[in-house]
């Protein structure tokens, strides 16, 4: 699938996205152009929420990613630390064996009893108080040890328990942005298969176009996809040959123009459901079908990657996806290969 443009926006502002989601109604009530242009402009707007979302959900991720890496290296410092415990603690039982052994467990008066001469005495008193000092210090380094394994197991803990609050957070938001958009979705849908059967358009919705500054002349119809049936390919669903190349896409994901023209046919009915043609200098014309609402009038002038409608499964369709022609005339029945045409002109799909 070809990735689409990403938002670097931060983590934090998530859960501002989910409060303004969970703000804006579900689906506009009623029936009428006024309804349809509302589910069209909320869709569009539960894309853009979307995009912003995808990036910041992606941002979170690597963010989760990284800390699940501080915890895990945490994990692996304390297990360092506890053997360096118990290396102590063997040490600590060694150096109190030793000084039993020379003597340092006996009272002072009796090792003046014992002792042969006073140098003897000496070098036992010295040997016993440099045990004494040995043993001093690693009861002070062991006990530094554990209070930093305390502090460390906290730390440990409180990486574990924010992973697990920041993964939470994000599949929430991922859960609302999807069934707020599939449910709108829906309604648009809904809307195109009743314009489909009446055979009449409900007129073309006004959506917030954005900036249009492509420095090629020719773009593909719509920025992120998987191709699906392609031109020439069989199948029951067509009386010969299919005409065109589709492009995998959900419901509502903005439908642009191919290349700058004018709008020359908007339909509503028949196999192809909503559908545009759009004619371009050079005498080409670009077909747009199964669409779920259109944005455009006929007559129209339209520049490159300008938003014409949005993607839908109207007409003789197995599921959501763009049908896209580009023809020699703005009927049926002159379409060429459009993926070698628009490789020609460079867009490579």
């Amino acid at each position: 699938m070809r990735s689409s443009r990403r938002h670097p926006l931060l983590v934090p502002a998530l859960l501002s996205a989910l409060v303004v989601l969970a703000a804006r109604p579900a689906v506009a009530d009623g029936d009428g152009d006024g309804a349809d242009l509302d589910i069209s402009a909320q869709v569009e707007r539960l894309y853009e929420d979307a995009s912003v979302a995808t990036g910041q959900y992606e941002a979170g991720r690597q963010d989760a990613d990284a800390q699940r890496g501080r915890a895990e290296r945490a994990e692996r410092a304390l297990v360092q630390e506890r053997q360096e415990i118990t290396v102590l603690h063997e040490d600590l039982g060694r150096i109190a064996r030793a000084q039993y052994r020379q003597g340092g467990g006996l009272p002072y008066t009796a090792q003046i009893l014992f002792a042969k001469d006073p140098d003897g005495l000496m070098r036992g008193q010295h040997a016993v108080r440099r045990a004494d000092l040995a043993v001093a210090r690693a009861v002070t380094k062991s006990r530094r040890a554990e209070g930093r394994l305390a502090v460390d197991e906290a730390k440990a803990r409180s990486e574990w328990q924010a992973l697990e609050k920041r993964s939470g957070e994000l599949a929430a938001i991922k859960r609302t942005i999807e069934a707020k958009l599939d449910e709108a979705r829906s309604a648009l849908q809904s809307r195109a298969d009743a314009s489909v059967a009446a055979g009449s358009c409900r007129g073309a919705v006004r959506l917030d176009q954005p900036p249009v500054n492509f420095t090629s002349a020719w773009v593909a119809p719509v920025e992120t996809y998987e191709l699906s049936a392609g031109f020439g390919s069989g199948g029951e669903h067509w009386a010969h040959r299919h005409t065109g190349q589709d492009f995998a896409v959900p419901i509502g994901t903005p439908v642009r123009a191919a290349g700058a023209g004018r709008v020359v046919k908007v339909s509503c009915g028949g196999a192809f459901g909503i559908e545009v043609v759009v004619e371009h200098p050079g005498g080409y014309y670009t077909q747009y079908a199964h669409l779920a609402a259109v944005a455009v009038d006929q007559g129209q002038q339209v520049s490159t990657g300008e938003w014409i409608g949005q993607s839908g499964t109207s007409g003789n369709s197995t599921g959501p996806h763009l049908h896209f022609e580009v023809r020699v005339t703005p009927e049926m029945g002159s379409a060429i290969d459009p993926v070698p045409w628009l490789a020609e002109h460079g867009v490579v799909v």
